[in-house]
């Protein structure tokens, strides 16, 4: 017997609003007999998607809530933050997941899994995604995220405004370390719980290690990097493709693809698809990292510049720079107290030498690649459609 599925929660507070990802329109759509869903109402139907993914979380964290109040009303802030970052954001991983799945229900042997649990599977991505974010912030030492202060921020300034002793800073990197590891306890539990059958959740967890596996090793890379390792652009390749790329295309369209019982023939297909637009997908984020508007991304375009992020973006101007310009790099990048003046530069420098067109050349190579292979997937046409329009929406995004 699968286990059993989260229900809804009524009358206590939610802690993730369903309006944040948008109109939410669960449990009215027709249904396809043969594959357990809900035929689109439009080609993507993605709207539909992140808002199921909300409903799923929020009615995951606030039961998690009550168990951590039963243990000490004092770990209320934990669950808040783990609510906070499972609030924001894209739900790129769950739509990808949601979409695999969705490609592959109608030729998978056997019955297909109910479409709510399958919602509430991949909704464990976001958990993932939130450590994932926790722990880079810290290693980082980036100060805001999604327009608010990072988790290791927020809980030093808990510390000093409760007067508790001790070294603040210190107390804030513990605590972002431990919820970090929190949401990635409770990605597994969400997963488990989610009411997948059995055998589906056999055959996911396969996808799940292996991809949890990557993305914590492609942080120790990243860390390598900043450290001298892994040197060029090849180093930041590897780094993009392991610390966020792989886990947030490739692996999310093959969980999908072994909850529903597909074979090898598709995990290459989606493996086609993940590989080039997950690259695509972090190279955009470098660039929003460097160029972007901090109103829409919410967070600061100085970061990454202060921080010494050694994106493809640097590998490539470093590459054709002159002497003036390594010197700048060797003295600005990764100053924490660069000011405008350094930083403009650094922007500038990365402008002319040309390093910003080609990283936005491979973007478009990359995307252009994975969309071929989605149009040549072995997938119901609705997937395809909806596919598409995510493989757009993640590489031409603004935040």
């Amino acid at each position: 017997m699968p286990p059993s599925p989260l229900t809804p929660v009524l009358d206590r507070p939610r802690c993730i609003r369903s309006g944040d990802t948008g109109p939410v329109t669960v449990g009215t759509q027709h249904r396809d007999s043969s594959s357990g869903a809900p035929a689109p109402s439009d080609a993507a139907d993605l709207e539909r998607v992140r808002g199921s993914v909300a409903i799923a979380l929020e009615d995951f964290l606030d039961r998690q809530r009550d168990t951590l109040a039963t243990m000490d009303p004092s770990l209320s802030p934990v669950v808040d933050e783990v609510c906070a970052l499972a609030a924001g954001g894209k739900r790129l991983r769950p739509l990808f997941a949601y979409w695999g799945w969705r490609g592959t229900t109608g030729g998978a042997p056997g019955p297909a899994d109910d479409d709510a649990a399958v919602l509430r599977a991949v909704a464990a991505l976001e958990l993932v995604h939130a450590s994932a974010l926790v722990h880079d912030d810290v290693m980082d030492g980036a100060l805001t995220r999604r327009g608010r202060p990072a988790t290791h921020i927020g809980f030093a300034t808990r510390h000093g405004d409760s007067a508790l002793a001790g070294n603040g800073d210190t107390f804030g990197v513990g605590a972002a370390i431990l919820v970090g590891d929190l949401a990635l306890v409770w990605s597994d539990e969400l997963l488990r719980r989610s009411g997948i059958s059995a055998a589906a959740l056999e055959r996911a967890r396969a996808v799940w290690d292996t991809m949890r596996t990557e993305v914590t090793a492609g942080q120790y890379l990243d860390l390598l990097r900043a450290a001298g390792g892994l040197p060029g652009p090849q180093g930041a390749l590897t780094v993009a493709r392991y610390k966020s790329a792989g886990y947030t295309v490739q692996r999310p369209l093959q969980l999908g693809a072994a909850i529903a019982g597909a074979g090898p023939r598709l995990a290459e297909a989606y493996s086609a698809i993940g590989l080039p637009l997950g690259e695509a997908f972090q190279l955009r984020d470098d660039v929003l990292g460097v160029f972007g508007d901090p109103v829409v991304t919410g967070k600061s375009a100085d970061d990454d510049l202060r921080e010494g992020k050694r994106t493809l973006l640097i590998s490539l101007a470093e590459e054709v720079a002159d002497a003036t310009g390594r010197r700048l790099l060797a003295a600005s990048l990764g100053d924490p107290q660069a000011g405008p003046q350094e930083l403009q530069a650094l922007r500038r420098l990365i402008e002319d030498t040309g390093a910003r067109a080609r990283v936005e050349q491979r973007i478009s190579e990359r995307t252009a690649l994975a969309r071929r292979a989605i149009a040549d997937a072995p997938i119901a046409d609705d997937a395809r459609n909806a596919l598409d329009a995510l493989a757009v929406a993640a590489t031409s995004r603004t935040a």
